[in-house]
């Protein structure tokens, strides 16, 4: 069973960086797009960030040159650098994976990792 592990969110000041780290567990894994999203309370969860198998990124506007996302598909691993922290960013954030191979078509989330930004 495959299962998505978030990590690295907390609680910190404006201005501040986090990185969020996600692994999916398992054995023979292969995922196409990677990506995080998120979902602030009383508001619908929205795309953060996206990256292909192959690098190509997508951001949201409000994150555009504050997040970085990244991967490393030997670890099975994505990463979202997150600088510049505002208070609209605080959320509950999720990686999401699209599974490639013998997981094709399948998508896969995580159970989430809180990020909270104080003004």
């Amino acid at each position: 069973q495959v299962q998505l592990v978030e990590s690295g969110g907390g609680l910190v000041q404006t201005g501040s960086s986090l990185r969020l780290s996600c692994a999916a567990s398992g054995s023979s894994l292969s995922f196409n797009d990677m990506g995080w999203y998120r979902q602030a309370p009383g508001k619908q969860r929205e795309l953060v960030a996206t990256i292909s198998k192959g690098g190509n990124t997508n951001y949201a506007d409000s994150v555009r040159g504050r997040f970085t996302i990244s991967r490393d598909n030997a670890k099975n691993t994505v990463y979202l650098q997150m600088n510049s922290l505002k208070p609209e960013d605080t959320a509950a954030y999720y990686c999401n994976a699209n599974g490639n191979g013998f997981l094709y078509g399948r998508v896969y989330w995580g159970r989430g990792t809180q990020v909270t930004v104080s003004s």
